[in-house]
């Protein structure tokens, strides 16, 4: 196990800077830099009062996480029908929302639509497995057909809407659905 990776994990998914961590722990920013990066290793003690600030024990620290999954299959999948918009929606990777990224798989009925989403930080990529949609993008439209793929940064707002039905694998990043 490396020990000063875990450790700077805990503090990242805490929220706390070095100089955050080393005033809770009354340690200095350096020492922490240090033990974070393998150049020192803590004493039991100290490791013990690092752990405290970070909410866990010494138990819990040394756990080895259980491996995810990898693959899923059909009936993992988690599927929402929006009958209004016209539209169902499956989660393909189930508890996705932890992850970085959230791949979905998206059926457009004929006429179907997606609510439009507000701006938002990070990225969003597709690929058209049926059909074909419209991407509506601020004041643009881009028409994107079978086997073709979009990416775009969602810094305006947007919707995707089908005439004919689709099915197309969406992925954003951070999740947003």
């Amino acid at each position: 196990m490396d020990i000063g990776e875990r450790l700077k994990e805990l503090r990242v998914l805490k929220g706390l800077t070095q100089e955050e961590l080393a005033d809770r722990s009354e340690l200095s920013k350096g020492f922490i830099s240090q033990v974070e990066r393998n150049l020192t290793s803590p004493s039991i003690a100290t490791l013990m009062d690092l752990l405290q600030c970070l909410g866990t024990s010494i138990g819990e620290f040394f756990q080895e996480p259980e491996d995810d999954p990898i693959v899923f299959h059909k009936g993992d999948y988690f599927e929402k029908e929006d009958p209004e918009l016209r539209n169902r929606i499956q989660w393909i990777i189930p508890n996705a929302q932890k992850n970085t990224m959230e791949p979905i798989r998206l059926t457009l009925e004929k006429g179907g639509s997606t609510y439009p989403d507000n701006p938002h930080e990070g990225e969003e990529f597709g690929y058209v497995l049926k059909g074909s949609v419209t991407i509506h993008l601020g004041s643009g439209h881009y028409v994107v057909k079978s086997g073709e793929s979009f990416y775009f940064t969602p810094d305006k707002k947007h919707y995707l809407t089908s005439k004919e039905g689709a099915v197309l694998i969406w992925v954003s990043c951070p999740p947003s659905f």
